[in-house]
């Protein structure tokens, strides 16, 4: 039997994995920072664009989060 959808806890659910990727977004950065000149051309390219990535993850996180309370209200 499949369990019942329970969408209770999904906003904060949505926010801790916005909170994680922006986490490791500002790891990435101060890598970069710290290490720039010793990376090639295509590492720090592949880096810069996962955190491209992690960006528009993050804003369709809160994005999400935001409208599952505005559901919930």
């Amino acid at each position: 039997m499949a369990k019942p959808d329970d969408r209770s806890d999904n906003a904060e659910k949505l926010q801790n994995m916005a909170r994680h990727t922006a986490g490791n977004l500002e790891e990435a950065e101060q890598y970069l920072d710290e290490h720039a000149d010793e990376i090639s051309t295509t590492e720090k390219q592949n880096i810069e664009a996962k955190n491209e990535r992690r960006r528009a993850s993050i804003a369709g996180f809160q994005e999400e989060a935001q409208d599952e309370a505005n559901n919930a209200e």
